[in-house]
């Protein structure tokens, strides 16, 4: 532990290096040993909260101190939500952007660590299955895994889901329950609206619980779908954790190619808009029905 002696010495030899007088120095020192500010340079502690730093848009914020071209910077910024132009105090960043990045980073930790709550997929009116990964963990360092159906996810989807429809659909957490909260409550409905508007019948969906992508290559070869569309949860950003996607493919089978999917990316309010996204899902639905083609092969 530090003696008072010390702690004196080590004060004094800071103020002396940053050419603080010594009478300030001496006054300083006995401040800051006694545990008190000094009144000239005193903290004030001040009641009240900061405002939400997540709800920040950073297309709008410009924190660099003097700046020579503003108004052109900050037109840049409108085209990409980036942490550029957040200014600094001496060599560091300032308070408000660290506190918006470590905001950020835990959002999307939580995004990926926390599971979709059940009361949405009820609510969605989804039956859930699993893959053959047992917890969170597991499918985090086994993406194999998160790949392939268990047993009772297989029997499960042979007993309540139609059989050999059009197109199959279906929710998966991916990596972001965010996502999918955020999301599918408006893209789900639209693209169903969107099929029955083209006459396209489709199947019963459901929840997968730990799924990666390629899981649909083995429930399009179960369900038998012409066309299956997964809408999954995206590896969260420091812009959004709230980004899913729709992986679509035509007559999806194990071990396909992955330029064999169509994606449809960036969906969530501040991008693609949900509602649209699904319009605009069902329309590359019926697009890929008619070219009996999907990925590289469709030509849009």
């Amino acid at each position: 532990m530090v003696s008072e002696k010390d702690l004196r010495d080590i004060i004094a030899q800071v103020l002396t290096e940053m050419n603080v007088s010594d009478g300030a120095t001496a006054s300083a020192v006995e401040a800051a040993v006694a545990g008190k500010a000094s009144p000239q340079n005193g903290t004030e502690i001040e009641d009240g909260c900061w405002d939400d730093v997540a709800a920040v848009d950073l297309r709008t914020q410009y924190l660099v101190e003097n700046p020579v071209a503003k108004e052109a910077y900050y037109d840049l910024k409108q085209y990409a939500p980036c942490r550029l132009g957040i200014g600094k105090a001496g060599a560091r960043y300032k308070t408000l952007p660290v506190l918006e990045f470590r905001a950020a980073h835990s959002a999307a930790q939580d995004a990926v660590f926390n599971d979709v709550d059940q009361d949405f997929i009820d609510k969605m009116g989804l039956f859930t299955v699993q893959t053959k990964c047992d917890s969170k963990d597991t499918y985090l360092t086994r993406p194999d895994l998160g790949r392939k159906l268990n047993d009772e996810a297989v029997k499960t989807i042979k007993e309540k889901c139609k059989m050999h429809p059009t197109v199959q659909i279906y929710v998966s957490d991916g990596l972001s329950s965010a996502a999918i909260a955020a999301n599918v409550g408006d893209v789900l409905p639209a693209i169903e609206q969107g099929l029955k508007s083209y006459g396209i019948d489709y199947g019963t969906p459901f929840f997968v619980k730990y799924g990666r992508v390629g899981a649909m290559d083995q429930i399009s070869e179960i369900t038998g779908a012409d066309v299956t569309c997964v809408l999954i949860g995206e590896r969260p950003g420091l812009i959004t954790a709230e980004s899913m996607s729709a992986y679509i493919a035509y007559k999806a089978t194990v071990g396909m190619p992955e330029a064999r999917r169509t994606v449809v990316s960036n969906i969530h309010k501040d991008g693609t808009i949900p509602a649209e996204a699904g319009a605009h899902i069902a329309d590359i639905i019926k697009k890929i029905l008619d070219a009996k083609a999907s990925g590289t092969d469709l030509k849009l």
